[in-house]
């Protein structure tokens, strides 16, 4: 299994404790939660139970033939109800015990008593015990509000909390080490960070040739993979779609979106922070704004979505029209365009990285892209990504460039003068990361003036 390192660390520190311990484990479909779980249970003997969408008696019948058999041998009978299933195995609960509910959504949606009866075992009987109680779940806002939050009757008996979150790009690049430093960053900006979507693609093969096998043809892994997602977690998902091809397309403002799908904005607000849920779409504001600014931006955070709808969804019926050679030749005529704002993103994880190894000369208090009037030029201007140290007087200043030209002077003075706005930051050093390298005359000059520039080589030494 690539990566999980730290994740299988933290479960390794669960099972060598001594005492009770309960971990919720959360996040979005197919970003490899279970892996990491089945994972850990190869290395020790563990009670695994994956809930299933269906009724409660059938859930309780498959756990307790699997608990008998851990503690047996063999399955003797069914369990009366959950309270004699979770008594049985206190009583069984000699030596460390770990046990494993995956997709614990599911099962509480058939019995939602299933988090009382488990808070009265805890409370009762488990807590003097070496049990340890794993619940994970794809529903982030369920796990988040229902068994964490404080209204939960498991609120105050969770020892440890792990959301999963996808890949970065370094760790994304593991999946395919023959490629091209372009080619890793470009399938990083098609796939994102989700293993399951990494892995449908064969390392060994071109990436033109993968989108083609595992995207654009009909009946392959990810041809559709996001609206059936949407299909399978939502109760309206066209509404939904046209959501994602409003934003992937250009509309990242409710206004926008409002009038592209011609819906009220008041629906459109609702059905947006069901996205943010699923942690599929994120609301952007510019660095230095609070939470409430009028100037935030909607944006699909997850990579393969925002390449599915800005090319697939999109150009469906285009694409058929076309053949896979021709669609994938037009993809990729204008991938640099979209790889625009993705390619800010890999800059942020670049930048977030080296600070975390302290390879910068100071901690940015936050880090992020900042977009709105220069009052220095009195116009719109942008910083595609910017950190203030916390006391305001240090900052680091960065342009992003995903172009097949080297990045010339004019960007160079571009930045200079967006840096004006923060007359605070004494300090200021200037990044230019450019996938095509610079012209001589923004070499020299920044040898002169000692400003950093990096090429896509350099996001892979860390």
């Amino acid at each position: 299994m690539l990566g999980r390192t730290q994740e299988l660390k933290r479960l390794e520190n669960l099972y060598v404790s001594e005492k009770f311990e309960f971990l919720v484990m959360y996040g979005r479909r197919r970003v490899g939660k279970t892996t990491i779980l089945e994972e850990f249970s190869k290395r020790h003997k563990c009670i695994f139970f994956s809930a299933q969408e269906k009724n409660d008696a059938l859930n309780l019948q498959e756990f307790s033939k699997l608990v008998q058999i851990f503690f047996e041998g063999m399955f003797i009978s069914c369990f009366q109800n959950w309270d004699d299933a979770f008594d049985y195995i206190g009583r069984k609960s000699d030596d460390k015990t770990v046990l494993i509910i995956d997709e614990f959504p599911f099962l509480a949606s058939s019995n939602p008593t299933i988090k009382s009866i488990l808070q009265h075992k805890i409370d009762h009987d488990w807590k003097n015990k070496k049990i340890c109680l794993i619940l994970c779940g794809s529903s982030v806002s369920f796990m988040v509000n229902d068994v964490m939050g404080y209204k939960s009757p498991l609120y105050g008996r969770i020892t440890e909390q792990m959301q999963v979150l996808p890949f970065d790009y370094f760790e994304s690049a593991e999946f395919f080490p023959n490629y091209s430093d372009e080619d890793k960053v470009l399938a990083f900006g098609i796939l994102g960070g989700v293993p399951r979507y990494l892995s449908s693609f064969d390392p060994n093969v071109s990436l033109k040739e993968n989108v083609k096998r595992e995207i654009l043809r009909n009946g392959s892994i990810l041809n559709d993979e996001p609206e059936t997602l949407l299909k399978m977690e939502l109760r309206e998902p066209g509404i939904y779609n046209s959501i994602l091809e409003a934003i992937a397309t250009g509309c990242n403002k409710i206004s926008l979106i409002s009038d592209r799908i011609h819906e009220e904005k008041s629906k459109c607000s609702k059905y947006l922070l069901t996205l943010q849920c699923m942690q599929l779409v994120e609301k952007q504001i510019p660095y230095g704004e609070n939470s409430e600014s009028k100037k935030g931006i909607y944006e699909i955070s997850d990579n393969f979505y925002k390449f599915w709808y800005r090319f697939i969804f999109t150009n469906k019926n285009y694409f058929n029209l076309l053949g896979i050679e021709k669609a994938c030749d037009e993809i990729f005529k204008n991938i640099n365009d979209y790889m625009g704002p993705v390619f800010e993103k890999i800059c942020i994880q670049y930048l977030t990285r080296l600070c975390l190894e302290e390879k910068i000369p100071f901690v940015p208090f936050k880090i992020g892209k900042w977009w709105g009037n220069n009052s220095f030029i009195n116009q719109q201007d942008d910083i595609d990504i910017m950190g203030i140290s916390k006391d305001g007087l240090n900052g680091i200043f960065c342009e992003c460039k995903f172009r097949n030209k080297p990045m010339a002077m004019e960007e160079y003075d571009d930045l200079l003068i967006a840096t004006k706005m923060f007359k605070s930051a004494k300090n200021k050093k200037l990044v230019f990361i450019s996938k095509s390298g610079f012209t001589k005359p923004v070499l020299e000059r920044a040898k002169k003036e000692e400003t950093i520039l990096l090429e896509l080589k350099d996001l892979f030494l860390i």
